[in-house]
């Protein structure tokens, strides 16, 4: 298990398209559990309505774990997804 807390960027937080974007490369790597630590609450990443459930907004911290196959690279590739304000 590995994890990594980062920052969110993007201006309107983890709105319906980011949240979706993030749970589309979760859902790339199968053998891998990734879930979201945020305000108090932990969610599954491969569910979009469970991220925005977390009401995860610019400025929020949140700690990504992943946990199964190549889980450092998919903590990479999320982590940067996030970094990278998910293109906003």
């Amino acid at each position: 298990m590995v994890s990594k807390t980062v920052k969110v960027v993007n201006e309107q937080g983890m709105h319906m398209r980011p949240a979706g974007d993030l749970a589309k490369a979760v859902k790339a790597h199968p053998d891998c559990e990734v879930t979201l630590n945020a305000n108090g609450k932990t969610v599954k990443a491969k569910a979009p309505m469970q991220i925005m459930s977390a009401c995860i907004k610019c400025g929020n911290e949140v700690e990504i774990v992943c946990n199964g196959a190549d889980e450092q690279a998919v903590l990479d590739e999320i982590a940067a997804m996030f970094e990278n304000g998910f293109g906003e």
